[in-house]
């Protein structure tokens, strides 16, 4: 993908990674320590997950593309590096989001047949995906970050003046 309407296709693509890790992290651990939030989210949550795993590549096969049709720089090359990373971060949220609801639908199952009482194994795992899910979460979410901290840094350097310009034809915005 290399243009979308005229524009780079990744400067339009970032936005659904930007927006769609975070709300899956968020999802994820709420599922994760919240058994009331994975029943409620219920095949939401790995579906959440699949997208957000799936716009990763498209926004990083779209600004290899963009890279080769800019300047050659430094900061460019750096937040292509970053963003190269973040695959990882996502296949993770991905699949911890499959592993809770796969858990949470089988505590369910469980619960239902025994009449509703909880079974005490369950507790140990619910711990160990909720730490787990925190950690990638906080991981992915942190690199989104710093993935467009460096692209914003790229795109934008030397490209606006700190101080405002005089008012151009009486335009008072």
């Amino acid at each position: 993908m290399s243009l979308i309407n005229g524009l780079p296709a990744h400067v339009l693509l970032v936005h659904f990674v930007v927006v769609l890790i975070p709300l899956t992290a968020l999802a994820l651990v709420a599922a994760a320590v919240w058994p009331r939030a994975a029943n409620r989210l219920g095949v939401l949550l790995p579906s959440l997950a699949l997208v957000s795993l799936a716009s990763v590549p498209l926004a990083t096969n779209a600004g290899e593309w963009l890279e080769r049709h800019v300047d050659d720089d430094p900061l460019v090359r750096k937040h292509t590096e970053l963003g190269d990373g973040l695959l990882p971060w996502a296949l993770g949220l991905f699949v911890l989001a499959v592993l809770v609801w796969w858990g949470a639908r089988e505590l369910r199952r469980t619960e239902s047949a025994a009449g509703g009482s909880s079974r005490w194994s369950a507790l140990p795992v619910r711990i160990v995906l909720g730490l787990l899910s925190a950690v990638i979460a906080v991981g992915a979410v942190v690199d989104v970050y710093r993935i467009g901290d460096s692209g914003a840094k790229a795109a934008w350097h030397d490209s606006f003046s700190k101080t405002a310009h005089a008012e151009k034809d009486g335009d008072d915005s």
